[in-house]
């Protein structure tokens, strides 16, 4: 899957469309997470956007 086909993906389920890579990572978290997208799509998204300057946000405890 390439970022582009995600970015239709957001577009489809959540109405608008966002290039806010980090954005984007989450919702490609959450889609392999509910089985949308397969393991080998997910790890070349997480891939492709942290090369675009995605980063995981900090967990604070």
């Amino acid at each position: 899957m390439s970022i582009h086909e995600l970015r239709l993906m957001f577009l489809q389920l959540r109405e608008y469309i966002t290039d806010d890579v980090n954005e984007l990572l989450d919702f490609s978290k959450k889609a392999y997470i509910y089985d949308q997208i397969s393991l080998y799509d997910y790890r070349g998204l997480v891939r492709d956007l942290e090369d675009l300057g995605a980063v995981l946000p900090e967990i604070h405890y």
